[in-house]
């Protein structure tokens, strides 16, 4: 089930809401625990035992370190490494085992030796968000910097937040702590506040994202013959706007979603293709993954303290693993690989750090171009196809479209792709989304009826006449 699914809009949110006013906020953990089961199973399937596997084996632990940390330290640190193994070879297991496996093959088979083993599994849905939420809770309560939940039906709730337990963003427990335990007495506000959030976040997702996909799968599916360097441009271009559209569009959604509930979640998103380096961008990219591997990967590693080189070795683990991340894939490692390269070559000369009003447009020109040369291998099938599209984008290959593409550029088409690009020009700040779920004045009052009263219906119509399109990180 994803939000921008009928059924989801017409039948599930409709009747968690009804549940909810009519008395269920008074249990609203318990409540959530059960909508948020229904919601994964939906999709999951018997998956939802490894979640509650999950669930149950990190509260446990983080309960126990926070009993004894201070009269058995020793046992507690071994206690958290062993949890947090535990987690990271789950998910290790189920989303790079095939992979593993796969590769080891072809290696052995380099060397003479015939090998014929395989593994296939099927990927629980979130594994990398519930698994990387899953860690932070026991990492923070090890630290210090977190008491572990009271109840385990609180924790439960926590993991189990139907609006971000599909694709994030990553939330971490001391960031909703204080809302699991307070009751939403202003759930009318809450809803007000909420709801436009969650139509901006669909529209985002339905009219732009899902046209820009029709274009960039249609390109990719050409062969390399037929790829000129404007088909390239076009195709990689499209991509670029359909997974920011798609991804920050779920992220919208899933915030208005929780702001429904009396929940506060953190901004994932902020204008990232207005950077004006690629140490910006993730800033302003998927903020909550990069804050992840920031507080528990780059600053445990050293971060920056111990010398320049310490410091771009570890920019390298950090990309490398968020790479690793997205998935069981070289196009995916290569990805990272490269904005790993981007950093450190930024920190090198030093244009990393330079004002943002310092050749402000072809700074920003530059920094797009690049992202989108690392999405040309993101979103390919494998590393040959992307070195292709690569090599297309950068050498002179022609400007002609091939027939079918042109076809596809519908006038609606176009004025979407237009209507998107608006991102690469608007200014670096404020941000629309985010001012629709923070309270205000009459004016951002008449805002958010505005985008209910037109944007919604839009929207909702959308969804009733497209084909089922899945959200992108639902993959990763």
């Amino acid at each position: 089930m994803v939000f921008s699914d009928p059924i989801f809009l017409y039948t599930f949110l409709p009747a968690v809401l009804l549940i909810f006013w009519a008395g269920a906020w008074k249990a609203r953990n318990v409540f959530l625990c059960i909508a948020g089961s229904v919601f994964y199973m939906w999709g999951g399937g018997e998956f939802v035992i490894l979640l509650l596997a999950s669930i149950g084996l990190n509260h446990g632990a983080a309960v126990y370190i926070d009993r004894e940390r201070s009269t058995n330290p020793r046992r507690c640190r071994w206690v958290v490494r062993a949890v947090v193994v535990l987690d990271l070879l789950a998910l290790a297991v189920w989303k790079y085992g095939g992979f593993v496996v796969e590769q080891t093959t072809a290696l052995l088979r380099q060397v003479g030796i015939e090998a014929g083993a395989t593994l296939s599994l099927a990927l629980p849905i979130a594994i990398s968000f519930f698994t990387f939420q899953s860690i932070s809770y026991v990492l923070d309560v090890s630290r210090g910097t977190t008491q572990p939940a009271d109840r385990l039906v609180d924790y439960a709730a926590y993991m189990l937040l139907f609006p971000q337990l599909i694709a994030g963003p990553i939330v971490r427990y001391e960031e909703v702590h204080r809302d699991l335990v307070m009751l939403p007495r202003r759930r009318l506000d809450d809803f007000a506040m909420g709801a436009p959030r969650f139509f901006w976040g669909l529209a985002k997702k339905v009219l732009i994202a899902d046209q820009m996909a029709a274009i960039a799968n249609h390109v990719y599916a050409l062969p390399d013959n037929r790829i000129t360097t404007a088909t390239a441009w076009i195709g990689v271009f499209a991509y670029a706007l359909q997974i920011y559209f798609d991804f920050s569009g779920y992220s919208d959604m899933a915030i208005g979603l929780a702001c429904m509930f009396g929940f506060g979640f953190p901004e994932n998103f902020d204008r990232p293709y207005s950077a004006h380096s690629v140490t910006d961008f993730w800033r302003r990219w998927h903020i909550t993954l990069s804050s992840w591997f920031r507080d528990y990967v780059y600053v445990p590693l050293g971060g920056n303290r111990d010398g320049p080189w310490r410091t771009y070795r570890n920019l390298a683990i950090v990309f490398a693993l968020t790479g690793i991340w997205h998935g069981a894939n070289w196009t995916f490692i290569v990805w990272g690989a490269f904005h790993g390269a981007c950093l450190i070559i930024e920190r090198l000369t030093g244009t990393g750090t330079l004002d943002a009003r310092r050749l402000a447009l072809p700074r920003r020109l530059l920094t797009f171009m690049l992202v989108c040369i690392g999405w040309a291998m993101f979103r390919a099938g494998d590393v040959a196809q992307g070195w292709s599209m690569i090599f297309a984008m950068i050498t002179p290959q022609g400007m002609g479209l091939p027939v079918t593409l042109e076809e596809l550029l519908s006038n609606q088409r176009l004025a979407y792709f237009a209507l998107g690009a608006c991102v690469l020009i608007l200014p670096r700040a404020p941000s629309f989304g985010s001012r629709l779920s923070v309270p205000g004045g009459t004016a951002r009052a008449r805002v958010r009826t505005l985008v209910i009263a037109t944007v919604a219906p839009v929207a909702c119509l959308y969804t009733l006449s497209s084909t089922f399109s899945p959200f992108l990180y639902f993959q990763f």
